[in-house]
């Protein structure tokens, strides 16, 4: 688990038998951010985060990749040494999940105006803008995590705008507004991208190179929370309701 916090930030392995610590790790990077008094700038706001971390096997090696504030970093999930940091010092507060594919991560680095980055696998200690294969830094989202589906990456971002990316080159092959307030993840399912709006809607696009929407749904009220599916079942939480929504 992550805890990235305005006054500590680790991340911690628990024994899910027993819910002893196995390791803690204090994240390493210095925020620079004390001001003249001695006091954390903006009370330590921009020191926070919110991701999920991703524990893989990367050519032999096992990895959790971690996004923290003003950082990406991966640890050995066994004992919780660090095995690389990459430091984007401009932005802050990630929240996103990140997504491994192609020989490289793929992931969001936070507000207030966030980048994608594509990072290639295999990296040892501080690693830099030299192990980056590409950036894009137009429509991508601040909270909405991405979708990578076999060579393209799929994102919403805040503000309603839906892009599709080509995942090995970073090349925008369409972009196109959908409309509305975006905080819950697109979900991929029946070779479809599913969108759901702080204002209740649901977008449905074609997962493909070319886009196309194939239908919009509405309920009474947003999603901040994002989806899940059983079977073909949808589980939604709105702020009043849990649906679910299946096809009989």
């Amino acid at each position: 688990m992550n805890f990235d916090g305005s006054d500590r930030q680790f991340v911690i392995a628990l024994d899910k038998r027993t819910g002893k610590t196995v390791w803690k790790t204090n994240r390493s990077i210095d925020f620079q951010d004390i001001e003249p008094d001695g006091k954390i700038a903006a009370d330590g706001d921009f020191r926070k985060a919110f991701s999920t971390p991703q524990a893989v096997l990367i050519n032999g090696r096992w990895e959790l990749i971690s996004l923290g504030s003003k950082a990406a970093y991966s640890y050995n999930p066994i004992n919780g040494h660090e095995l690389w940091r990459l430091e984007e010092r401009g932005q802050h507060s990630a929240s996103t999940r990140p997504v491994i594919g192609h020989g490289m991560i793929f992931y969001p680095t936070g507000f207030p105006t966030g980048q994608l980055f594509a990072v290639r696998v295999g990296g040892n200690g501080l690693i830099t803008d030299s192990h980056v294969e590409w950036k894009v830094q137009r429509g991508i989202p601040n909270k909405p995590s991405i979708l990578l589906v076999d060579d393209l990456i799929f994102v919403i971002n805040d503000t309603g705008i839906a892009s599709c990316i080509e995942a090995k080159t970073g090349e925008m092959v369409w972009q196109k507004r959908i409309g509305g307030e975006y905080s819950a993840s697109p979900l991929y399912a029946d070779g479809k991208i599913w969108l759901f709006s702080e204002e209740g809607k649901t977008a449905v696009l074609r997962a493909g190179r070319v886009f196309e929407l194939l239908a919009e749904n509405q309920l009474d009220e947003g999603f901040l929370a994002s989806p899940a599916v059983v079977g073909k079942a949808f589980y939604l939480r709105s702020r009043t309701h849990l649906y679910r929504i299946e096809k009989r």
